[in-house]
């Protein structure tokens, strides 16, 4: 069971922190955690904290002269003046139970970002079921290109830094807005990018309906001043649009929005194409990642940084020059059988769909795709989503590894084995492998010459490709 977000809001906050000087951050190496003692160690804090084991993340926080433990323990945090949880954290903690008997404040990580976030005059929150972090990439690109120096945090480490944040100046503060258990509600944005809006966290979200109405809260946080961004080549960003309460700007690849792409094509996987505003050509765009589905992603970062005055022909130089984020189509490798092994954490039947028809343009051979769902609840409600986007795609064989639980118990019944005999059933040679060596050693006695193997999913199922690094050639 998740931790409560808290919901104090930002003047809350500020209260509770006033004279306050060192802050406990329990699961600090979490991608957005680390970023978060980072900009609290900048405001000034003592900062230190917990995660359950060592990472490049924690190995960075340590270099900066932030202690990190990796054994949870009620001392770590009885001088501590507030601690900072990420909700997926279990309530048994004993940081966390210690210091709620004893009456540290205790502060959500969404609740605390919110806060830190009122301290930059400019927030661009880019929210949406796919297409976070890549879009938040291109927004950082774009305005760092423009010479604007933004603040970033971001959901995957971007190529840029090589790390999930980029802290900068005051002006612009961009970031990856999750609606998972409502956690984008916390936010401050003063411009909100809405990418799509789709039924998924079902273990949160009981419909559709109630995942709209989210993202309208979302829209209505920038205030009577602000702007959301929105994509009308969406079904339920076109019907929320009647009900934003706030300035809309509209973008499509269908033309007939404030911005929209013309002249589309594909150069061996990787999008090309014009920018129109307000019907008229303004720039050009070449993209470096592949996938037609970053068209509509590069559209939304456009937009969102011209609408905050960065000139069209130089938004379009930093959009053309972003060179992607980790695990999204990311080349791993070229294995010693001479077969290229990427990764990419879509987890989600629209991603999938989307990164295999992007992946399969890139690819002049077979192309082999090694998956694992992620949580029992979203497997077994999208089960249908699943099979479709594997047994439609251009895929020539799948396998699936087991399902990685996460916060979750399988009350569902539902299995990988399930759904490898759905999509073979459908048509599409699939298999449940048991293992993750089994699945490295599989697809790489398989693969050749112009070969792909991707491994996918938002779960541990990396180590895959880490397996075959070991086997590379380059």
């Amino acid at each position: 069971m998740a931790l409560p977000n808290t919901h104090f809001g930002p003047l809350e906050i500020e209260s509770i922190l006033r004279n306050k000087h060192t802050i406990f951050f329990a699961g600090i190496g979490g991608v957005s955690m680390n970023s978060l003692a980072y900009l609290a160690q900048k405001r000034g804090f003592t900062v230190f904290g917990y995660d359950r084991t060592p990472s490049a993340l924690t190995a960075r926080l340590e270099k900066a002269g932030i202690p990190v433990y990796y054994e949870a323990d009620a001392a770590h945090v009885k001088d501590a003046d507030a601690l900072v949880y990420t909700v997926a954290m279990p309530e048994s903690n004993p940081e966390y139970a210690w210091a709620k008997e004893h009456g540290i404040p205790l502060i959500s990580r969404a609740d605390f970002l919110g806060w830190l976030m009122t301290g930059y005059e400019r927030r661009i929150g880019v929210s949406g079921t796919h297409g976070k972090s890549t879009t938040t990439g291109m927004i950082a690109r774009i305005l760092t290109h423009a010479g604007v120096d933004p603040t970033v945090l971001n959901g995957a480490p971007m190529k840029e830094t090589g790390t999930v944040d980029r802290i900068g100046s005051s002006g612009f503060f961009a970031f990856e807005a999750c609606e998972y258990m409502d956690s984008f509600l916390d936010f401050q944005p003063t411009l909100a990018v809405i990418l799509n809006i789709e039924l998924d966290h079902v273990d949160y979200f009981a419909s559709i309906a109630q995942i709209r109405e989210s993202f309208l809260r979302f829209a209505a946080l920038t205030g009577p001043e602000g702007a959301a961004v929105l994509n009308l080549d969406d079904e339920n960003c076109r019907l929320i649009l009647p009900s934003l309460p706030c300035r809309a700007v509209t973008y499509s690849r269908l033309g007939d929005a404030d911005y929209a792409s013309a002249n589309e094509e594909m150069r061996g996987g990787y999008p090309s194409f014009d920018i129109l505003k307000n019907g008229i050509r303004v720039a050009h765009a070449d993209l470096k990642i592949p996938g037609e589905h970053n068209i509509a992603n590069g559209l939304a970062a456009f937009a969102a940084a011209v609408e905050y005055g960065v000139d069209p022909v130089t938004a379009a130089e930093g959009l053309s020059s972003y060179e992607g984020i980790a695990r999204r189509m990311e080349k791993l490798c070229v294995t010693d059988r001479s077969a290229d092994v990427y990764s990419d954490y879509a987890h989600h039947p629209t991603e999938i769909a989307a990164t295999l028809k992007g992946a399969r343009a890139v690819c002049s051979g077979k192309l082999r795709v090694v998956f694992q769902p992620h949580t029992y609840s979203r497997t077994a409600e999208l089960f249908d989503g699943f099979v479709s986007a594997f047994a439609e795609s251009g895929a020539d064989e799948v396998f699936f590894c087991d399902i990685y639980a996460a916060r979750e118990t399988n009350v569902y019944g539902v299995s990988s084995e399930q759904l490898a005999e759905a999509v073979a059933k459908a048509g599409k040679p699939a298999s449940r492998l048991p293992s993750f060596a089994d699945a490295a050693d599989t697809v790489y006695a398989l693969s050749g010459p112009g070969d792909m193997i991707l491994v996918m999913g938002a779960g541990d199922v990396e180590k895959v490709g880490e397996m075959l690094r070991e086997r590379k050639k380059y």
